[in-house]
């Protein structure tokens, strides 16, 4: 039986500073802080996740700041560009929003859309596209209200090594349809109704290289933990070298680099981010692992200082 993810679950980058990084996609895009905790693989770094008010997956971005680390290369074996969707009609507020806080944009067009581009502070490529698929985001913050707010992710651009494995992946692996060919890019798209769309650049350039500013890995949806194991067969049986399920308390995860040199992993709806903190508190307070409580004063004098603030 062929499997079908339904989109994007999460996408997680290398950023700098945490404050630059909370200001920007809190301050600037009003996205909501809906964790804060650690890399659970190196714990005196922050994992900060962005998503819309209830942190439902396809809206989840996550971060790896690294305060003075070096930068990345965005190219060939990574996420090269990172869409949010945003209500029919709300693109001017975008355009006034980005100005104002003097974010540079440009506009360009793919495949009949138009899209907002621009980089974070840290170098990351971002777009912004209206549709009119997806609920509205009701979480409102910085002057962001719910008729314009980010609804999550629109889908992302992969820049791939071996851009027709990457499409046979998309198709045979993951299950998606091409739904299109315009220029260097094919589009693909899921079925969810945010985090569905991906369209691949097949030629090629530059060899990515990983740092400040790059992607680490784009993560797709599993419904359920039973769902899960049964990818993680699938996938092994299409000739990827899946690893082992990792608990990542908000979900569970298994990765593999697919043969265009981008690492997929695919990730469990649940439990979600409420499970260890209200879902009024999300995002407030350092949440840690089990197996870090013991070291939590330690950490927190380690980690730099962050907060959630509205820019002017």
């Amino acid at each position: 039986m062929k499997k079908h993810t339904t989109g994007i679950h999460h996408i997680t980058a290398i950023v700098g500073h945490p404050q630059e990084n909370i200001d920007f996609y809190a301050g600037v895009l009003g996205l909501r802080l809906v964790k804060q905790t650690v890399n659970f693989d190196d714990p005196g770094t922050y994992h900060l996740y962005f998503g819309d008010k209830s942190g439902k997956p396809g809206s989840i971005i996550t971060f790896f700041p690294w305060a003075n680390a070096y930068q990345g290369r965005i190219g060939d074996g990574q996420v090269g560009v990172t869409t949010y969707v945003v209500p029919s009609g709300a693109m001017d507020f975008w355009r006034n929003r980005l100005t104002k806080f003097d974010v540079n944009y440009i506009e360009a067009e793919r495949f009949g859309e138009t899209y907002l581009q621009f980089d974070d502070p840290h170098g990351l490529h971002l777009e912004i596209v209206e549709r009119e698929e997806g609920e509205l985001n009701p979480w409102t913050f910085g002057g962001v209200s719910e008729d314009v707010a980010i609804k999550g992710f629109g889908g992302a651009v992969l820049y791939s090594a071996r851009p027709d494995e990457t499409a046979s992946t998309l198709v045979d692996v993951m299950g998606l349809e091409v739904v299109g060919t315009e220029g260097d890019y094919t589009r693909f798209k899921a079925t969810a109704d945010i985090g569905n769309v991906i369209d691949v650049k097949m030629t090629t350039g530059i060899r990515g290289t990983m740092g400040v500013g790059t992607v680490h890995h784009i993560a797709w949806r599993a419904k359920d933990n039973a769902d899960h194991k049964e990818w993680q067969e699938y996938a092994m049986n299409h000739g990827q070298h899946v690893t082992d399920i990792k608990d990542r308390n908000y979900f569970n995860a298994i990765y593999f680099r697919e043969s265009g040199e981008i690492l997929f992993e695919i990730a469990t709806d649940p439990p979600g981010f409420a499970h260890d903190e209200s879902y009024e508190s999300m995002g407030k307070q350092l949440m840690l692992p089990d197996q870090y409580e013991q070291i939590r004063d330690r950490l927190e004098k380690s980690l730099i200082p962050i907060e959630v603030k509205p820019l002017d």
